[in-house]
């Protein structure tokens, strides 16, 4: 099975540096192998900082992963429209690179987007796996931040203290989204009742 999705997904292992690529190495995207427990058990080693480092780190992933697929672009000159189109691609990339079901609903001023099964879900009963949302927020608002977007981010829902899902929330600070742009009412819920059948 993994070969065949290694296949698809054009996963590349360099068997001397022991390091996995997507797409062709050329382009120099390192996939990032982090267990959980390791980013867990960070805040014991970094301290207070260890918020600001975490969210630092899924800045830089986001970042980097937007510069690797989109390096010739410059989203300066973009509509609003095209990036919300952009991003929802993004987080079904991310969807298929193991970071669960990432999907986003935007309203004029703000940008929801949950996360179902992400990889804080299996250490529920650990406290500090609240560092695996920081990650996921990091992240998140790096793909923004690439897209010229400018936000402040929040938390409000988390699967660690009941929630079904992780909701970010990405107030934005100097653009609104057109009427055209708006979507109805997340339908996470239904999408979450489903996969739990399966």
């Amino acid at each position: 099975m993994f070969k065949k999705l290694r296949k698809e997904l054009e996963i590349m292992v360099d068997d001397k540096k022991g390091q996995l690529f997507l797409g062709d190495p050329q382009k120099n995207l390192r996939l990032l192998m982090l267990r959980p427990i390791d980013l867990i058990e960070f805040l014991e080693f970094a301290g207070s900082n260890a918020v600001d480092i975490i969210v630092w780190a899924g800045k830089s992933i986001g970042k980097s992963f937007m510069e690797k697929f989109f390096y010739a672009k410059g989203w300066k000159d973009v509509d609003l429209s095209t990036k919300k189109q952009v991003l929802l691609g993004v987080l079904e990339g991310f969807g298929l690179l193991g970071f669960g079901i990432l999907k986003a609903n935007v309203k004029e001023d703000h940008i929801l987007i949950s996360v179902i099964h992400s990889i804080a879900e299996e250490e529920k009963s650990n406290v500090m796996a609240k560092n695996l949302c920081y990650l996921y927020q990091g992240l998140l608002g790096g793909i923004l931040d690439m897209l010229l977007i400018e936000n402040e981010s929040e938390e409000i829902e988390c699967i660690l203290v009941g929630a079904d899902k992780c909701t970010f929330k990405f107030t934005l600070l100097n653009q609104m989204f057109g009427e055209e742009d708006i979507d109805a009412e997340s339908q996470d819920e239904a999408v979450s009742e489903f996969l739990s059948t399966l």
